[in-house]
């Protein structure tokens, strides 16, 4: 265990792993996938798997989750996601179970951005969609094991607000305050909870050719408020494809202003927790700020 609480995880464990518990595969080739994320390591397991552990302890529930409720989903989903394929369990001195997913092609939108954003404004319009058709019986509801990704926004103010203090010298926490406020006072959802995904931004797809392809890493899978995933239009999109995105979404006025809120909210807590540590986790953060912050300037 490192010292931030991370386990250390290298290639040779998880050969020593995927050696014990799965051995059909153990001749295969196995490399490091580089990721933005800090939740989980991922290899690529030959050609057509990928291998999946937590590397942190707040993680570790993602992987039942996933393994119990993404091969029910996935069939219903017009886009690609991982698919559960074998769940290791603790073993050659790794404490926590683990998983092996079908590999997706494309690059992380992180390393190839999306530059059809049209088309990535109808394909995350489509998938969220979806999601909130799909019976949430047994769902699991915002916690901790998701972040709290689907909570009222109100659940997330003191951590907003001390985000916009640590933030004063760097933004107009002013005016950010003020979009806060307003999101705040957005009628609160009333409806039966909607699956969500929890953290649709560049980190959390794959491109190919420009184009958005696939949707991974649903760590923060839940249900609740569909507004949480309202929050791709300024995670993801411009101006121009968000008006597209909105257009074809079947939310209201007050859950589009909720997405809002929940696109600036992410971008002020994890911009303050990740400006020294994560360049990428920071960049993907404040363009959320920025971007909720220029519509708001525009009067939208």
């Amino acid at each position: 265990m490192e010292p931030d609480g991370k386990v250390d995880i290298d290639a040779a464990l998880v050969r020593r792993l995927i050696s014990l518990q799965f051995p059909q595969w153990a001749d295969l080739t196995l490399e490091p996938v580089d990721s933005a994320g800090t939740d989980n390591a991922i290899y690529r397991l030959g050609e057509k798997m990928a291998v999946r552990l937590p590397c942190v302890d707040w993680a570790v529930g993602q992987v039942a989750k996933e393994q119990q409720w993404l091969p029910k989903l996935a069939p219903a989903l017009p886009v690609p996601v991982p698919v559960p394929l074998a769940m290791g369990t603790p073993a050659a001195g790794f404490p926590w179970p683990w998983s092996v997913y079908q590999w997706l092609e494309g690059e992380n939108a992180t390393v190839a951005p999306v530059a059809d954003l049209h088309h990535a404004a109808a394909v995350l319009a489509d998938f969220i969609s979806a999601m909130q058709r799909i019976d949430t019986a047994g769902g699991p509801p915002p916690g901790p094991h998701n972040s709290h990704r689907g909570v009222p926004l109100a659940a997330r103010d003191n951590a907003v607000r001390e985000a916009l203090a640590a933030l004063r010298q760097e933004l107009d926490a002013e005016t950010a305050g003020a979009v806060w406020e307003a999101a705040l006072r957005a009628p609160v959802w009333s409806g039966a909870p909607v699956w969500l995904h929890g953290d649709l931004h560049p980190g959390n797809v794959l491109v190919e050719q420009g184009r958005l392809r696939a949707i991974i890493d649903f760590g923060t899978l839940g249900v609740g408020d569909p507004a949480c995933d309202v929050m791709a239009g300024w995670t993801l999109l411009d101006a121009a494809a968000r008006a597209s995105f909105r257009a074809a979404l079947p939310v209201d006025d007050a859950t589009w202003l909720r997405g809002s809120g929940w696109a600036l909210s992410f971008g002020l807590i994890a911009y303050a927790y990740y400006k020294q540590t994560n360049p990428v986790l920071a960049g993907i953060s404040k363009h959320a700020i920025d971007e909720v912050m220029a519509d708001f300037g525009r009067g939208r």
